[in-house]
């Protein structure tokens, strides 16, 4: 395998995470990380945020193997029908968000249930979220996928296309698990100083929800009327495709050996703290 195809899907796959279709969804997914810890300590919020990180980069990438490989002879039926998912699932956030907002609990959850409205994370329920993260994407990142990744099965190259697939795979998680590993270690000097307030935390997360969910069902109409014909310039969705285009200008900027290097260092961190609370607890 060249060196360069390499090196491109790892870039796709770091750009992939903030794509226009499916970016707003990242707040939300650190917003489960965080109010759905149950006030454990900053070492379980460490391992939860690794875990949180590759139970969606999984769930993701596995909608991304199936629509690549299974799905694109049909790929061009599929795709203008899409945006309605898109619009489904931002429906499904923010009525979700608008369910804690009232102070009510989603079902099952526990720890802050409690106290008030509650948040709960599961390796299942991160890797259903990757997926319908990677759903809501795909109409933004399909092609790019189809043209570096599948382009190589297709070829008769089954151990390229395995490679490239990968690499696009780390691409996309390594940014999920810089932001993950970034929030965990920030919650323990803001969101523990604020654990008396946990009813306030939940309906904060049910707040960005709520707007999280208007913004990507919205996104979902605006690209089915672009692909009905209708008028692609839209003041709410050119704001946000700006903060979007700096996110992913910045991520591309960064690169992927310099991304690795600051999780290394947060996960360092991470241990330097773990052994200063041991220290201070003895």
């Amino acid at each position: 395998m060249a060196e360069v195809p390499l090196a491109l899907a790892l870039s796709a796959g770091l750009v992939a995470a903030l794509n226009p279709c499916g970016f707003a969804l990242l707040p939300t997914y650190l917003t489960l990380l965080v109010a759905g810890d149950g006030g454990r300590s900053r070492q379980a919020g460490v391992l939860r945020a690794l875990v949180a990180a590759g139970s969606l980069t999984a769930g993701f990438a596995g909608v991304f193997v199936t629509f690549g490989l299974v799905l694109s002879p049909v790929a061009s039926e599929l795709q203008p029908r899409l945006p309605w998912f898109t619009v489904a699932l931002g429906a499904v956030l923010a009525a979700l968000g608008g369910w804690l907002l009232a102070g009510r609990s989603l079902p099952g959850a526990r720890g802050l249930a409690r106290r008030g409205p509650a948040l709960r994370w599961s390796v299942v329920s991160m890797t259903g979220f990757g997926a319908a993260y990677a759903l809501a994407s795909l109409s933004c990142t399909i092609g790019s996928f189809l043209a570096i990744v599948v382009s190589a099965f297709r070829a008769g190259s089954v151990p390229a296309g395995i490679g490239l697939f990968a690499a696009y795979a780390a691409g996309m998680g390594l940014v999920v698990a810089v932001a993950s590993l970034a929030v965990a270690l920030a919650e323990d000097a803001v969101v523990r100083g604020l654990r008396r307030l946990a009813p306030l935390v939940a309906r904060l997360g049910g707040a960005v929800m709520v707007l999280t969910g208007a913004y990507v069902a919205y996104y979902g109409w605006y690209e089915a009327a672009v692909l009905r014909g209708g008028d692609p310039r839209d003041a709410v969705i050119e704001a946000a495709a700006s903060v979007q285009e700096w996110l992913a200008g910045a991520v591309g900027r960064i690169g992927a050996g310099a991304l690795l290097a600051v999780l290394a260092l947060l996960v360092a961190a991470s241990l330097v703290l773990r052994r200063r609370g041991r220290s201070a607890a003895r």
